[in-house]
């Protein structure tokens, strides 16, 4: 074109290497082939002719959350004779219809993590794995504690429920094995812990929670109620570490383990070597982080219980055996996830393995 400025059609087309034909074409018409092809029509007829306008686009119209699946078959329902070849074409056209007249979805922007800005809790439920201690199946959850940024993260195997001795327990052994602190703690709504819980007691647990982080020097902060993908850092990581507990427990050839403290230092073993693999950027985000308090905070709850003439007590709708010696004296007593540890006074007496109800109640 440039050529043609100055040139005939037939020099200008020589000197850009294309036939006299082709440039008294584009002389007539300066439009790209591609531009000049008439829309391709429909080939054969509409299969959905007589029922797209009249009855589909009236239902979805209604509900425009109805799935592919449940118009067809309602559509089936009402004409017999239509043929159900037509499921993919139906299919595809709500997929258009939807993304020209349905509602606005939900949209989630991608985030860029900080170093050091961001540590995330939860709990997940390991029941699927089939775990056993010494041949008897072990009810348990994982407490999961992840940075966003590197991906550095740490479990601890917990046997009750979603309680706050088990996030406070989980939180601080994942933080003393890091060796620092990130400048936020974000966790689920703690709906969980809260549930049977009279008012008075979860503000009190809320209390405790944000002392707890306070503790170490972090912000507290949690995501919605329902909304997943707000905690999506940590959730969309618990499917990774279950598949390869499971991985490992196959090629380990048992899933039987003789005691708990087996299974501990297999889990650990299983969080070490993900680790290992980014420790390039942990180091990367080491000195964005905190440094650590001088001390834990208590990870457990305290309690005062009295020794009956049963020479035993009962907490929690668990009843626990001591001493007959002791009967009629009170205890001080640490309750924490996996143990109970006893207190006559300020002097340490005894150590008792944690009961559960049936229900695994911790409230």
């Amino acid at each position: 074109m440039k050529s043609r400025q100055t040139d005939a059609p037939a020099v200008a087309a020589a000197k850009a290497g294309f036939s006299r034909a082709t440039a008294y074409r584009i002389e007539a018409d300066r439009r790209l082939p591609s531009q000049m092809k008439a829309a391709r029509g429909r080939r054969r007829p509409d299969p959905l002719a007589t029922v797209w306008d009249s009855e589909i686009v009236p239902m979805l119209g209604a509900a425009p959350e109805l799935r592919a699946i449940a118009v067809f078959d309602e559509i089936i329902r009402r004409h017999p004779n239509l043929n159900r070849n037509v499921r993919r074409t139906l299919e595809r056209r709500i997929r258009m219809w939807k993304a020209l007249n349905g509602p606005e979805q939900d949209v989630i922007f991608r985030q860029e993590q900080v170093p050091g800005r961001l540590g995330l809790s939860d709990f997940t439920d390991m029941g699927d794995l089939g775990i056993s201690i010494a041949g008897e199946p072990l009810a348990h959850k994982l407490y999961h504690f992840r940075l966003a940024y590197s991906g550095w993260q740490h479990a601890h195997v917990v046997l009750g429920g979603e309680s706050f001795v088990a996030l406070s327990e989980g939180l601080q052994n994942a933080l003393w094995v890091l060796g620092a602190v990130p400048e936020h703690h974000r966790s689920d709504s703690l709906s969980a812990a809260f549930r049977n819980l009279s008012r008075n007691a979860q503000e009190d647990l809320t209390q405790r929670y944000e002392e707890l982080v306070r503790h170490y020097g972090m912000e507290p902060t949690r995501n919605n109620r329902g909304v997943a993908h707000e905690n999506g850092s940590i959730e969309s990581s618990h499917g990774h570490l279950k598949k390869t507990i499971g991985d490992a427990l196959l090629l380990r050839g048992s899933r039987d383990f003789a005691d708990l403290a087996t299974y501990r230092r297999f889990v650990d073993e299983v969080i070490g070597r993900n680790n290992a693999k980014n420790r390039k950027r942990l180091e990367l985000e080491r000195p964005s982080l905190k440094e650590l308090p001088e001390r834990r905070t208590s990870d457990y709850e305290e309690t005062r219980v009295l020794v009956t003439s049963t020479s035993g007590f009962v907490l929690r709708k668990v009843f626990y055996t001591v001493p007959s010696r002791l009967k009629g004296h009170y205890l001080r007593v640490h309750l924490f996830d996996d143990r109970l540890e006893c207190f006559l006074g300020s002097s340490p007496i005894l150590t008792l393995r944690r009961g559960r109800t049936p229900q695994g109640s911790d409230k």
